[in-house]
């Protein structure tokens, strides 16, 4: 067996380029989620929907199954094609989906064209999720710094943008078929331009181009004996209390407010834009923490953080107290996901397999905390629904430990920031 290749030295503009390309990566990807989102009233009224939620709503459940099987897939597909061609072929895959969403809406008004789209979207956006996230570990170990949090304040700024520029397009009366389009030529184009500085696999250090073509189903066994290791495992937990916090927040904050303190729906969108600003600022803020304290001490605090906003939430009282809580919240939330995912890519050996399991009860999370809620708040009024939350970012606290460093000989000459134990 051949032995690693060490790691080429590099010097501060490259991997300052490096780092910028992956920002970008992270951009484009909030992008198109945001794009499509922008335009849902539109979609709906080109394809005469109505006012019936239930329909939009199995159209966004085509998204979600195209996600979930990106997921799955993105490490083999790593492996196989790399990260130029992995990330630019997700990508592309997504602007296709954008512009099948566009030409099913507005031209064709066709109801399955759309849901192909949407599951396109998922796919693509799927793919590119893990394979980002593991270049972004590669680039943070290389650098010593960590930017985890930082990148996903770029996809966050990318859902910004996203939604600017949806809501543009909606005011000056754009068709959804040319907004989309435009959305979809502009993704592939700056995928193509940043993928250039991002270093091939072969200058990573990796053994692949050295070893023989393995068959995809052995890939595919050896992707999914991840889920084995139990430290993942407890990773995972940690994600699952974050992500379930950060999507019931985006999905019930506003309704909570509003049914369950009593105020009106202009206070709701108040309070909702205090929980996305705090978790903005906690992201980019995070980086330069962590380093200072550690993953560990950082899960510990912000979970804390998070639990103790959720009371403040959950009981009440004045509205100042209750914006308090919510903004602990946000900030409770906020690191959760990127450190688990730096956490999960630790090691040397299949870094994607490792970040796309955690991915995988990450989104999980996602897609399935908020309905939950909701059942939960049917029968037991939606604040007290929100103990759920509690007790699950209660769970990341005590699961914390598994996202501490794991060091390895060709990381210890990178290794620049302590760990809290």
């Amino acid at each position: 067996m051949s032995q690693p290749t060490s790691l080429p030295t590099r010097n501060r503009r490259e991997l300052k380029a490096w780092r910028n390309a992956v920002f970008v990566i992270f951009i484009l990807s909030g992008l198109a989620v945001a794009s499509w989102v922008a335009r849902i009233p539109g979609v709906r009224d080109d394809l005469g929907l109505g006012k019936d939620p239930s329909a939009v709503g199995l159209l966004i459940l085509g998204m979600s199954v195209g996600a979930i099987l990106g997921l799955t897939v993105s490490s083999p597909l790593l492996v196989r094609f790399g990260p130029h061609r992995g990330m630019v072929g997700g990508l592309t895959i997504v602007a296709v989906g954008t512009v099948f969403i566009g030409l099913g809406s507005t031209v064709f008004q066709s109801v399955p064209l759309v849901a192909v789209g949407l599951v396109l979207l998922g796919f693509g956006n799927g793919m590119v999720d893990v394979m980002m996230n593991v270049e972004a570990t590669a680039v943070e170990r290389e650098i010593g710094k960590t930017l985890l949090p930082l990148m996903h304040a770029c996809f966050s700024l990318g859902t910004v943008l996203g939604a600017g520029i949806g809501a543009l397009a909606a005011w000056l009366a754009v068709p959804v078929a040319w907004h989309l389009l435009g959305i979809a030529v502009a993704i592939v184009v700056i995928a193509v331009v940043a993928i250039r500085f991002i270093p091939r696999e072969a200058d990573l250090g990796d053994e692949v181009a050295e070893k023989p073509r393995i068959p995809f189903g052995e890939r595919l066994r050896t992707s999914l004996a991840v889920w084995a290791d139990w430290r993942l495992i407890l990773i995972g937990i940690v994600m699952l209390g974050m992500a379930f916090g950060e999507g019931s927040a985006n999905d019930w904050i506003s309704l909570a407010v509003v049914d369950g303190h009593g105020q009106t729906n202009s206070i709701g969108a108040v309070v909702f834009g205090f929980f996305v600003a705090a978790m903005t600022i906690g992201r980019v803020a995070g980086g330069p923490i962590v380093d200072r304290i550690g993953r560990v001490a950082a899960i510990r605090i912000t979970a804390g953080m998070g639990a103790v906003g959720l009371v403040l939430f959950i009981v009440g009282g004045p509205m100042w107290l209750v914006v308090i809580g919510t903004v602990l919240w946000g900030f409770g939330v906020s690191l959760g996901f990127p450190l688990g995912m730096s956490a999960a890519a630790d090691g040397a050996e299949n870094p994607a397999a490792r970040v796309s399991a955690v991915a995988i009860i990450g989104y999980c999370a996602f897609l399935a905390g908020p309905p939950l809620i909701g059942f939960l708040g049917q029968h037991f009024g939606l604040l007290n629904a929100l103990f759920l939350v509690l007790a699950l970012l209660v769970a990341s606290f005590l699961a914390a430990g598994s996202v501490r460093p794991i060091a390895t000989p060709a990381d210890a000459p990178r290794e620049n920031a302590p760990e809290a134990a």
